[in-house]
Formats: C-alpha cells, sequence, structure tokens
C-alpha cells in the first residue's frame, strides 16, 4: 500500500480490455485511485466506468478533469469554483488492439488521434504523468508478411523500428506524438512501453504449455510475454518514477518462454540474426534490461511457477 504522500489519483483508458483489468486492481492495491474510461464496464465494485470517445478531443478534455466517482459531487468547492482536480497521472491502455478487427484506415485513424487527444489533453490540463501503451508489433515481425528476421538480438529500445502493418505503425505514430510533446511541454514525463505478449493468469494452463512444447511458433512474439499482473507493477513503477522526460520501455518479463536456453533458440530458429551484446542463459529476447535498471522491476510472475516442464 502506497502512503498517502505517493498515492496517486490516475485516470486509466481501455481499463475493461485483458491488460487493464488486471493493471488496475494493483494499482488499487498501492494505495491509488482509478477512474477508469472505457466503452465497456468494469466489473469492480469501486472503480467508475466513464464511457468515452477518445478520438472525439472534446469529450477527452471533458474526461480527463471529471470527478472520479458520484461520491465525489460531496467535495468542497475549490479554487476554481468546482471539486474536480486534475489527475495526477494518465495511463493510456484504449486502443484497437492487434490488426483486422476494423478496416486498416480506421485502426490507424482510431489509435492515432486518440492517442495524439489522450496526450494533447493531459498536457494542457497540467497533468504531469503520462503513460501510453506501444507494443511488441513496433519491432516489425509480429505482423509481418512471411516468415521475416529481426535485425539483431536483443530486442531493446534503441532499435530500428521500422514495422510494415497499420496495427504497429500506430503504436510508432504514438510514439512519436508523446517525443513531441514532451519537448513542447518541458516537466511532463511521458512514457511508452512496449508491451509484450500479454498472459493473464488462466493462460497459463490453456495456452502457455502449447508455447513451451512449440517454440518454432513464437518467433512472432520474440518468445517473449508480459503477466497482466506484473504489468500493473510496471505501470505502478511509472506513476512512481518522475523526471525522466520521454522514455520508452519494453514492457516484459525476464525470461524466454523456452525449456532451452537463450543462445539455443535463437541459433536453431533465427541462426542468421546477430546478437548486439552477449545475453542472459534464459534472457527474453525482447529484454526488459531498461525497465529493471531504470524503473526497479521485479519479475514476480515467471511463467515456470505455473507451467510444468
Amino acid at each position: 500500500m502506497a502512503s498517502s504522500s505517493t498515492a496517486k489519483r490516475i485516470v486509466f483508458t481501455g481499463g475493461s480490455g485483458k491488460a487493464g483489468r488486471h493493471c488496475i486492481p494493483y494499482l488499487l492495491s498501492k494505495g491509488h485511485s482509478v477512474l477508469n474510461i472505457d466503452l465497456a464496464p468494469l466489473p469492480h465494485p469501486t472503480v467508475h466506468t466513464l464511457k468515452a470517445d477518445l478520438t472525439d478531443s472534446g469529450q477527452v478534455f471533458n474526461a480527463l478533469s471529471s470527478h472520479f466517482h458520484l461520491s465525489h459531487y460531496e467535495n468542497p468547492r475549490g479554487p476554481g469554483g468546482v471539486g474536480v482536480q486534475p489527475p495526477d497521472a494518465v495511463i493510456h491502455f484504449a486502443a484497437y488492439a492487434r490488426n483486422l478487427l476494423v478496416p486498416d484506415s480506421e485502426c490507424f485513424r482510431g489509435n492515432v488521434l486518440s492517442t495524439y487527444n489522450v496526450i494533447e489533453a493531459a498536457c494542457k490540463l497540467g497533468i504531469k504523468k503520462v503513460i501510453i501503451a506501444s507494443s511488441e508489433t513496433t519491432y516489425g515481425v509480429c505482423f509481418a508478411q512471411g516468415d521475416v528476421d529481426y535485425h539483431a538480438f536483443p530486442l531493446e529500445e534503441n532499435y530500428d523500428n521500422d514495422p510494415e502493418d497499420t496495427y504497429a505503425t500506430s503504436k510508432l505514430c504514438g510514439e512519436r506524438c508523446a517525443r513531441s510533446f514532451a519537448r513542447r511541454f518541458p516537466g511532463v514525463d511521458i512514457y511508452a512501453l512496449r508491451i509484450g505478449n500479454v498472459i493473464e493468469p488462466d493462460e497459463y494452463e490453456t495456452l502457455f504449455p502449447d508455447f513451451v512444447k512449440k517454440p518454432e511458433t513464437r518467433k512472432r512474439n520474440a518468445w517473449s510475454y508480459i503477466d497482466a499482473r506484473d504489468l500493473g507493477q510496471i505501470c505502478h513503477l511509472c506513476v512512481q518514477k518522475d523526471g525522466l522526460g520521454f522514455q520508452v520501455f519494453n514492457a516484459t518479463n525476464d525470461t524466454i518462454t523456452t525449456k532451452e536456453p537463450t543462445a539455443e533458440v535463437l541459433k536453431k530458429f533465427v541462426p542468421d540474426t546477430p546478437l548486439s551484446r552477449q545475453m542472459g542463459e534464459y534472457e527474453a529476447p525482447l529484454s526488459n534490461r531498461k525497465i529493471r535498471e531504470v524503473l526497479g522491476f521485479k519479475d514476480v510472475h515467471d511463467w515456470r511457477k505455473y507451467v510444468k516442464v
């Protein structure tokens, strides 16, 4: 539980989705209060869901300056004549979550415009911390046509990202918007999380055994993953860490999703892809070294705790 001085008021967009419904409980467990902005409700007794179209700038400005709950109408009036204070942080996860949910043009429009609107509104409302969801797909292989190789391993934040698909391109555009606004508004921290393949607790039984048995199927995800609860930890650490300006962080767990060591897997499945540095014995190819070193991330939900190998 966070102390009263470190507990924050957080607006979380897309909190009813696969990742958000695990991240929000983690944030609550740390003492933060959360308003969920989503088109679908979040079944949580203490979290209100406000429906908003994030591609509409006016709705975004209003949503980010909203009460978190009906009970907040009981609060005393503030200096501006109302009882609403800006949130301390915005975590923006709302998006079309992959290709082929809508036509490509709508995926690009919706994802880029909503991210722009959220960052712009946050900066102009004086909110000093914005965290946006980018994606593992920006490394260019997940949704590439055919069998495509990565440039080098490990995949780290200084990689030359060159995806060819619409979803990943929309996420790179979001990162560029974040960098632009962080430069325009000094003192605002905007962190982009390149989120790996999100795994919910039940999926260690339903999905993960095949990941381990059939490593040839996991190249597109770089044999990496992020437990949805550990993603909540990453969100909390981002909220707590101030003063970094614009940053990109890979958001993955520590280890590769195979029984075999990393070097052995890479030599077998991508023998022509070079290494840019020596890797840990079981280090995830989509490396989280930066969040460990900069944010202090600790891998709690290693897949080996839940899957027999």
